[in-house]
């Protein structure tokens, strides 16, 4: 119960706070259709005793009164509609704002590698979409307190035996918590096979692997698996539908007992003498409009609890992303290095998992070098770049950046300070220049600055041939929008990567993956070009992790990482002198280049 409260509160406050006009006007709306009800059925047993009662004056004014309220009771809430439809399009926009934020809310990136709440970031995006049945609940459910308030009233004026009626609606709103809750374990159940099946359907309808997908000729394949996928989620869901609708039949026949029994307690008195037929005009209404309050009331707490758990998830997930409070930064980045960037020590286990990434890795990258990692895939390459960038915090060890431990450096700071190049990079669907220009935010809209970049990325190319230069949109979600090859999209993230002028960290992690070896040489010497000035203007260091060997040779330091361990260190020539791993693994690839 403090769960739905507390949800049915925050969806109030939440409409409240987007526009309390409109929210204002949704309630007083609603809640005067619901009240007009029970008042409606008063109007019809006076209407009826006073046509019994042969008063021809009483009876049209009473017949005026009943349809006024008809009117306000089927109109009243369409009119809120107009209201509150709005105010939900605000609540839904804001609650997918707050699933971004909270996405976003963490320095790391630790809580999108627990696989135990993936769950619950799919039920996330698709509760997000309910929040109009769930503000319709809220707002019907104000004025349904009001008008069973009403009802009971009216009742207990006829027999306090008819009070039993709206006890009765105990047991249904009851079961139909019981039965929501049914539903939302099996939402959470079948949400790892809901998920998998709708990245299969992207797959299946995506432009942009729809080519290997013909090759390989697996669209059957996809298919298959797809229907395979929704049919364990549908039965999951079909059998909790199932058990859920037998827990409010339930519910419901204790109080179908109940209105028959009060039907027949007011029939019996008018037969009796003691009740007129306006009087069991009155109840058979009222006791009607009670079955439809329960019914109301039951759909209305499945959709609010419904609301009130998307919520309740929203704040763990918030919860988990916060974690424990960070203690206060003590300093603030160098504006240049002096010494360089240091592990001691350093060791590294994913969240979830139990196995170490980095184990003993004591490194130190002098300021103003240029750093290759290279090792087969899963060495930990990658591992040493995120804990750079500050993504995780070691388990154990330290990161010093001229001395200083990383973790008592404002991350945000310490960030504005890296420029960096993944190999995973995101296609923005923006216009071209600003999908270069976030590289440096305060810069996004400076043709210049980008053209600067783009050189540096030896990327001008892509921009030039645009048919509207920086203004071209790109991506298809843009009816007009150009649509790049997979190398054109890495350039462009390249020279994303480039923006910074002065960077303390330049992080090139596999950055040229879609490139031919010969450009990738090419690209790599202006690196090291950029890696030089800004050596000489902020003793940056610039990092770069590739499979490439012709071009790892240019490096200051070479450093070599094999099961999670650092296996050597060096240059070029001092590595392949000592005919350790480096030399063995440049001589293969040179073998399969020759």
């Amino acid at each position: 119960m403090k769960v739905l409260l507390t949800g049915a509160w925050t969806v109030l406050a939440t409409a409240w706070r987007l526009n309390r006009r409109k929210t204002a006007l949704a309630v007083v709306l609603m809640t005067a259709g619901a009240v007009a009800a029970p008042v409606l059925a008063a109007a019809l047993g006076w209407m009826t005793r006073e046509v019994v009662a042969g008063v021809p004056g009483r009876a049209v004014l009473a017949g005026v009164v009943v349809a006024v309220l008809a009117v306000l009771v089927l109109s009243l809430s369409h009119f809120a509609h107009l209201a509150y439809y709005e105010l939900s399009e605000l609540a839904e926009l804001d609650f997918d704002e707050r699933v971004i934020e909270v996405s976003n809310g963490s320095a790391g990136i630790e809580h999108h590698e627990h696989a135990e709440h993936a769950d619950t970031w799919t039920v996330l995006r698709q509760e997000g979409r309910q929040f109009r049945t769930g503000l319709e609940a809220l707002l019907n459910g104000v004025g349904l307190v009001l008008a069973v308030a009403l009802t009971a009233v009216l009742l207990a004026a006829q027999n306090p035996w008819l009070l039993v009626l709206p006890v009765a609606a105990v047991p249904p709103l009851v079961a139909g918590r019981a039965a929501e809750r049914v539903l939302d374990r099996a939402r959470t159940a079948t949400a790892e096979p809901t998920r998998t099946a709708l990245n299969l359907f992207h797959l299946a309808t995506s432009a942009r692997v729809a080519g290997e997908l013909r090759v390989s000729g697996v669209q059957d394949e996809l298919r298959t698996r797809h229907s395979r996928l929704w049919d364990t989620a549908t039965r999951g869901l079909w059998r909790a539908h199932l058990t859920a609708t037998v827990i409010r039949a339930a519910g419901q026949v204790v109080f179908a007992l109940a209105y028959i029994a009060g039907v027949l307690l007011v029939v019996r008195d008018a037969i009796a003498g003691r009740r007129g037929v306006g009087d069991v005009v009155l109840v058979i209404v009222l006791a009607a409009q009670v079955n439809q309050q329960v019914a109301t009331a039951v759909a209305l707490l499945q959709d609010l609890q419904r609301m009130a758990g998307a919520y309740r998830r929203l704040t763990e997930v918030t919860a988990l992303v916060s974690g424990p409070g960070r203690a206060a930064p003590r300093h603030a980045p160098p504006s240049r290095l002096h010494d360089g960037i240091e592990f001691a020590g350093v060791a590294f286990t994913y969240p979830g998992t139990d196995v170490p990434v980095l184990r003993e890795v004591d490194l130190h990258l002098p300021a103003g070098a240029t750093v290759a990692i290279v090792g087969e895939n899963g060495a930990g390459k990658s591992t040493l770049v995120k804990l750079l960038c500050g993504f995780y915090r070691p388990s154990q060890g330290r990161i010093l950046v001229d001395g200083v431990d990383l973790h008592d450096l404002p991350l945000d700071r310490w960030r504005t300070r890296i420029a960096a190049g993944f190999q995973d990079f995101v296609r923005y669907e923006f216009p071209a220049g600003q999908v270069v220009g976030l590289g440096d935010l305060p810069r996004l809209s400076s043709e210049p600055a980008v053209r600067t970049a783009l050189a540096r990325a030896d990327a001008t190319d892509v921009l030039d041939a645009l048919p509207d230069g920086p203004r071209t949109h790109l991506g298809k979600s843009y009816a007009d929008g150009a649509e790049l090859s997979g190398g054109q999209w890495q350039k462009l993230a390249l020279g994303r990567a480039m923006m910074r002028d002065a960077p303390l960290l330049l992080v090139l992690d596999e950055p040229t993956s879609a490139l031919d070896p010969e450009a990738e040489h090419a690209l790599f010497q202006r690196y090291a070009e950029h890696a030089e000035r800004v050596a000489a203007t902020t003793g940056g260091i610039t990092v770069f992790v590739s499979h490439r060997f012709s071009t790892v040779r240019m490096a200051d330091l070479i450093i070599v990482v094999r099961d999670g361990l650092v296996a050597e260190t060096g240059d070029h020539a001092g590595l392949m002198a000592r005919g350790g791993l480096y030399a063995e693994l440049f001589a293969l690839q040179a073998r399969s280049y020759s």
